[in-house]
């Protein structure tokens, strides 16, 4: 095994354990959310997360240029718009439904790959991402799939994913990744605020609670600053495409956390789903050696 190929499976298992983290948070964030508005939520998320980034990034402030601060904006816009057409699709469709949705970011990938860089997709990653969308729509799905205005703008928000792995992917390779992380979450930040104060009925007179701040911490800690430092950073040596399909463990462990820690219940029919998408991770890590 040559030294690329053990980066690239380094990678993806660190790429995986940011999935992980995303779903083992998730039932977290929805306890949060029950009582503190979704726009305040993310600005202390990130904002909390900003401020520890700053701290891991200090030693590479000097290294600052334009060009790491535009591609840190323009990640964080893609991922605050995507947080944000996610949010407003829950006021219209089911949970579920914008979760499956969502997750057919794992097929935009290699489209939009190709399109605007030209990055070719190996043939068992592509078929990956057709086994994870299986797998999403059974773990997922408890409602009648139509196209009304919470499914076009969780539409929207799949795409808006899509992009900020690819970007992400291109850019960690040419610029700093330890500012180009920090310029994300401050972006993410400052849209957090904004939206805020524009749409919450409150933004600072919160609920101070234990729930609040165990969100706030947790999430910020592992599920911003760790994940998106190890994507950004893991992203350099896997495809863009791996990584989509890798992040379709995120709503598997959500399932099997909330069943463990909330009681919930797991159908036959979800966890089959599970199953599919362990496969499918699992399908895209094969190498096929060229016929000579």
């Amino acid at each position: 095994m040559n030294k690329y190929k053990i980066f690239e499976y380094r990678a993806d298992i660190l790429l995986l354990t940011v999935a992980i983290a995303w779903g083992v948070t998730f039932l977290m964030v929805q306890e949060a959310i029950d009582s503190t508005p979704v726009y305040s939520f993310l600005f202390f998320r990130f904002g909390l997360a900003s401020i520890l980034m700053f701290f891991i990034a200090y030693k590479y402030l000097k290294e600052i240029n334009k060009k790491t601060i535009l591609v840190g904006m323009l990640l964080g816009t893609f991922l605050f718009s995507a947080f944000a057409t996610q949010t407003f699709g829950l006021s219209y469709t089911k949970s579920s439904i914008v979760a499956f949705i969502t997750g057919l970011n794992v097929i935009c990938v290699p489209f939009l790959a190709y399109f605007i860089f030209k990055d070719h997709v190996r043939r068992n990653v592509f078929i990956a991402s057709l086994i994870a969308v299986v797998g999403l729509y059974m773990l997922t799905m408890s409602g009648k799939l139509t196209l009304g205005y919470g499914e076009f703008l969780t539409l929207i928000c799949a795409f808006l994913f899509a992009l900020h792995i690819i970007f992400t992917g291109k850019y960690s390779k040419e610029v700093n990744v330890y500012l180009l992380v920090l310029f994300q979450l401050i972006t993410v930040t400052i849209l957090s605020l904004i939206f805020s104060l524009s749409l919450d009925a409150t933004t600072f007179d919160l609920n101070y609670d234990y729930t609040f701040f165990k969100a706030v911490i947790v999430t910020a800690v592992f599920a911003t600053v760790y994940a998106f430092l190890i994507q950004t950073y893991m992203q350099q040596f896997t495809t863009a495409t791996k990584t989509a399909v890798i992040f379709t463990m995120e709503p598997v462990s959500a399932a099997i956390y909330g069943y463990v820690a909330g009681g919930e219940i797991l159908t036959s029919t979800q966890i089959t789903g599970a199953v599919l998408i362990i496969l499918a991770t699992l399908i895209a890590e094969l190498q096929f050696k060229k016929k000579t």
